[in-house]
């Protein structure tokens, strides 16, 4: 989310003329109503009820409201900014995503477009950290919120009275959220020792919780310094040229562990003995070296398939490089510091297993099923 999409560079003599939202108006509110509902039904799906029943809509509003504000921070962050420096922007348009099969989150978030050049680095600056730093105080707003108001355990047992089968036990399978510092952080400070911390497989049927680590992540996401990207932005602004070598180094980070998430899979389909020669063959070709490089590097085996997808998208479609803007005089000290806190908030907020899954003891592992798994779970684009 945050993808702000920069027009060409004008010449010194083109001043960009500010034009108003106009006819496009009855757009913009349609799109933001019918994502509201989309995120209506995703947050009844995270309770556990029927989202294609209208009557449990009223389980997602809090979710639904939640989401829509840390996304609309966000958005509005980049508009506002865009208006003080005179640079004609639209407003959001919201992404309304009900196929919550693919998507569980109910939306692909939204996007605002600069109709007129971006004149300096020193705008493009301000316009691009703007909207992370507004949906990331946000976030921390909803997360601090969830914390200190966690529910009890009984809370759980609602949606899931099946646990109280096996004595209250709450098995570590199914859908997991990754980690990253600052929910990590948060959570160890902020909650109270005699309410129920929810383990990472959990915490999506706690809407404060659940937006406030999704927000967390998307804004990671923004923050990635590629080409157009809100850090893609923030770092050719801060950097200039050497902003190509950022992203080249960042993006073949993204190829690494996304390549990681393949490893995993491979490694778990060679390990079960089989009479075949050519498994066998292959066993004792690749099984050896993937033993000692799990041995080495752990963590690469539950590295986030969404990586690859990103690497794809960000090369194909948003690019490595950032275009020049024509005043390319170096920034600020002021701006400077803020964006070294847009970079601390990126690595605070960025979650190298993304979301990742777990099977359960009667659903022995199957590759095909997790790669299927992990690629729906990496269709979150950019807002």
């Amino acid at each position: 989310m945050g993808y702000t999409r920069i027009s060409s560079p004008a010449s010194e003599e083109q001043q960009p003329e500010v034009r108003q939202p106009g006819l496009r108006l009855p757009l913009h509110i349609s799109l933001f109503v019918l994502t509201f509902i989309s995120m209506i039904m995703a947050g009844a799906f995270w309770i556990g009820k029927n989202p294609l029943e209208i009557s449990n809509w009223v389980y997602g509003l809090t979710y639904a409201v939640l989401l829509m504000v840390f996304l609309s921070a966000h958005e509005f962050g980049h508009y506002i900014a865009a208006r003080i420096h005179k640079v004609d922007a639209t407003l959001p348009f919201y992404i309304p995503f009900p196929f919550l099969f693919l998507n569980p989150f109910g939306t692909m978030g939204a996007v605002i477009r600069t109709r007129s050049p971006i004149p300096s680095r020193r705008a493009l600056f301000d316009i691009g950290v703007a909207g992370p730093i507004a949906g990331f105080v946000v976030c921390l707003i909803i997360l601090v919120v969830g914390f200190i108001t966690l529910p009890g355990k009984e809370y759980l047992y609602t949606i899931h009275p099946e646990y109280m089968s096996t004595g209250g036990k709450i098995p570590i399978w199914g859908m997991h959220f990754g980690d990253n510092l600052i929910f990590s952080a948060l959570a160890s400070f902020l909650s109270n020792p005699k309410s129920f911390l929810p383990p990472m497989n959990e915490i999506y049927h706690y809407p404060f919780l659940c937006v406030g680590w999704f927000g967390l992540f998307v804004t990671s996401l923004n923050l990635l310094p590629i080409g157009q990207l809100d850090g893609g932005h923030i770092t050719y602004a801060m950097f200039g040229h050497k902003h190509r070598v950022i992203s080249r180094i960042v993006w073949w980070t993204l190829v690494v562990l996304g390549t990681g998430s393949f490893l995993g899979v491979f490694h778990d389909l060679l390990k079960p003995d089989h009479p075949d020669k050519l498994f066998t063959f292959f066993q004792s070709m690749f099984l050896p070296v993937l033993n000692g490089l799990r041995s080495i590097v752990p963590w690469l085996f539950n590295g986030w398939f969404g990586w690859l997808v990103w690497a794809l998208i960000t090369r194909t479609l948003i690019k490595l490089d950032h275009p020049p803007v024509p005043d390319s005089r170096p920034l600020d000290t002021r701006r400077m510091a803020i964006g070294w806190v847009a970079i601390l908030i990126f690595v605070g907020s960025v979650s190298y297993n993304g979301i990742y899954f777990i099977d359960g003891p009667s659903q022995p592992p199957t590759p095909s099923d997790t790669i299927v798994q992990q690629a729906e779970m990496s269709m979150i684009l950019p807002e």
